[in-house]
């Protein structure tokens, strides 16, 4: 197949996880024998920080002005897929020009469901809009679960299909560095997710001098107050992933407000955890249990006792058990897979198949 993809970025991962599932994605995709263009806005902030500027998977091409688009519509055209995907800035304008101009498939690939449903709820989505979704013949989901059929009955698309996060196998694996860390954490900072940070990591920290702890991730406020046991990282490119999870005991997952009201959300750092065999805690959320079975995978806390208690014992085979179940299930030539049957279904090519 000749697909096309516009993204928020993949050429830079600095305060997003668009960039790194797009990677494992499309260059597991391409190893299935596709060829590959995305398309990127230039934008000042990924621009500056840019971690990935010759992919070896696929074509990369930026543009500025929504004027550019034209430069691209014979490919457009010509292509047997073409995607959109979540946060992709003037996203409602480039999803009409993909509709009008597209003669293959055309997909919505919604990396931020719970958040994009939010939105559209209020009116206040810029980057997909309820009259576009019926337009796509596939709309791809971060989410799975109940959110699929919901998403068809209200807003009237042919196919709502899950497509997870993934990792990249080969690159995320369990490396024999140096324990760091007791419990670590990676991620942006985001206002709806500082709580539960505070609570499963912050507090735990207060609580136990004597543990080491660390948070990676851009944006955090300035002034927080971090106890003197927490370690901070302000960028972590995903070259230094599998280091970092590899140095930590235990590391954190924390799941956004509104992916945690919709469930089936899993987040691509459980995946590249796990591949790293580091043991995981986990805040709860419904569907958790169909990604990582609680305790034989994962570990589920709902508060800082939980979190305590944890630091206090033996992590034992959890982080071994994530990397089978994870190595199954949720690697990114099994995502490819799953991508080329949706599209496929989509085409008509292959039978309705539906796998939540």
């Amino acid at each position: 197949m000749k697909i096309v993809v516009f993204g928020l970025s993949l050429s830079s991962s600095w305060g997003n996880g668009h960039a790194t599932t797009f990677r494992a994605l499309l260059a597991a995709f391409a190893a299935r024998g596709h060829e590959i263009l995305f398309l990127e806005r230039d934008q000042p902030w990924y621009a500056a920080n840019r971690d990935l500027s010759t992919p070896r998977y696929c074509r990369l091409a930026f543009y500025g002005a929504l004027s550019e688009l034209e430069r691209w519509q014979d490919e457009i055209a010509t292509a047997d897929a073409v995607i959109v995907g979540s946060y992709v800035p003037d996203g409602i304008t480039v999803g009409r020009f993909v509709q009008q101009h597209a003669r293959g498939i055309t997909a919505f690939y919604d990396i931020d469901t719970p958040v994009t449903l939010a939105h559209l709820s209020t009116g206040d989505c810029d980057y997909i809009s309820p009259d576009l979704i019926p337009g796509y013949d596939l709309y791809l989901s971060f989410t799975g679960g109940p959110t699929l059929d919901w998403i068809e009955r209200t807003y009237g698309v042919a196919a709502a299909r899950p497509l997870y996060c993934s990792v990249d196998i080969d690159a995320y694996r369990p490396l024999a560095v140096p324990r760091r860390w007791d419990l670590s954490y990676l991620g942006t900072y985001s206002a709806d997710r500082q709580p539960a940070l505070e609570a499963l990591l912050l507090e735990p920290a207060r609580r136990l001098p004597h543990r080491r702890f660390v948070v990676a991730g851009p944006q955090y406020p300035t002034n927080m107050n971090w106890p003197q046991n927490v370690e901070r990282i302000e960028h972590l490119p995903p070259a230094a992933h599998p280091d970092f999870y590899s140095a930590s005991r235990y590391t954190l997952n924390i799941t956004r407000a509104d992916m945690v009201r919709a469930g089936w959300s899993p987040s691509v750092r459980l995946f590249e955890a796990a591949a790293c065999a580091t043991a995981i805690i986990s805040d709860i959320w419904p569907g958790i249990e169909t990604v990582l079975l609680p305790g034989r995978d994962i570990l589920l806390a709902r508060d800082s006792d939980d979190v305590a208690h944890a630091l206090e014992s033996k992590e034992e085979t959890l982080g071994l058990c994530a990397r089978e179940r994870v190595l199954a299930g949720h690697s990114s030539a099994r995502r490819a897979e799953q991508l080329e049957t949706w599209l496929g279904e989509a085409c008509g090519t292959l039978p309705l198949a539906r796998a939540s």
